[in-house]
């Protein structure tokens, strides 16, 4: 019996499914939602980033003597607005910040595509901004982590001096904990990442980390879909250091389950947990890490968080739930 593809259903649907993706600059958030670019392709994924949405250039932060992380600094009201409509599929006009001269390009129209993801510091912060997110994510580095991490972009990519990235995280520091930290009690999912416990000069060398997946307990289900990992092919096939754990834990009044994932894996899991998504969800093809004999926790993570946000998409398309939120998000306009 055939069954269409998954990828045709999204591309005629006229339901945009959006994707929130917050957390400190410099975390990893793009890193999370490859794997949904990489499977959807450019045609059916577009993407937000909130930097874009600063009130104030880099010399105006400077003035008043705030951060990026505080609200004050940002278009919160605009991105609001603009998620309202972008939900709707009416294209906006959108800011862009230069982070390379620190200041405003011209605005540009902004179409949506199928899926919109929005990445940023703020992505969560006000509960208009949740309503109109389909699946939310919090990414969450250990400090040093994020430290090295943002020392390594914003000195090798963006231009910053050392000394200037150095000061700007010690700034930063008290708003992260007070304006975006606080987020993570409303996502989805929640991604811890910290140097690996086989050496913390894997995560320069090959990217390996200890990464925490920690979930909220699924809301809706469908029939025959499960993610499994074959031990065979870790136990037999694989000659890396690798673990793998599982922690029940809470995120302000929500029970989360956590998945702790180190090391790396033979190519020969992922694969096989490639094939079972494609058969379970009828989203083919699944190829994200190819050519590679080893894929790493953040992978597997990534591979992870895939299968649940077409899982969430799938449920939406079967239950009617799309049809039904376009006819509230039109009312909600119209109040």
């Amino acid at each position: 019996m055939y069954h269409p593809n998954f990828k045709d259903t999204i591309a005629v649907s006229p339901y945009i499914f959006t994707i929130g993706v917050a957390g400190d600059s410099g975390s990893g958030k793009t890193t999370f939602t490859q794997g949904i670019r990489s499977i959807f392709g450019e045609d059916l994924v577009s993407t937000i980033t909130l930097d874009d949405y600063h009130s104030l250039d880099r010399e105006g932060r400077r003035e008043q003597g705030l951060t990026a992380l505080n609200p004050k600094a940002n278009r919160i009201e605009q991105l609001e607005r603009d998620l309202i409509l972008l939900k709707r599929g009416v294209p906006v006009e959108k800011p862009s910040y230069n982070h390379a001269t620190g200041t405003f390009n011209p605005p540009a129209i902004f179409s949506p595509k199928k899926i919109l993801i929005l990445e940023g510091l703020h992505t969560l912060f006000t509960p208009t901004l949740r309503k109109y997110l389909d699946f939310t994510l919090f990414v969450d580095p250990a400090k040093q982590v994020k430290y090295d991490w943002k020392i390594h972009r914003d000195v090798d990519q963006r231009g910053y001096s050392r000394d200037a990235v150095l000061q700007e995280i010690a700034e930063r520091e008290p708003e992260y904990e007070r304006y975006i930290s606080p987020q993570k009690e409303y996502a989805d999912a929640v991604i811890g990442i910290d140097y690996s416990r086989y050496g913390q000069t894997l995560g320069i060398e090959r990217n390996v980390y200890k990464v925490i997946l920690s979930q909220s307990r699924m809301k809706q289900s469908i029939e025959n879909i499960d993610l499994s990992l074959d031990l065979y092919s870790i136990l037999s096939l694989s000659e890396r250091n690798f673990s793998l754990e599982f922690v029940t834990s809470r995120q302000g009044d929500q029970k989360m389950g956590g998945l702790i994932i180190d090391g790396e894996l033979s190519e020969h899991v992922v694969k096989k947990l490639e094939h079972s998504i494609e058969e379970q969800t009828r989203v083919h093809p699944i190829s994200i890490f190819k050519h590679r004999n080893y894929v790493t926790a953040g992978d597997l993570v990534q591979l992870i968080l895939c299968w649940r946000i077409i899982h969430r998409r799938i449920f939406m398309e079967t239950a009617g739930t799309a049809d039904h939120n376009n006819y509230r998000i039109q009312k909600d306009h119209n109040l």
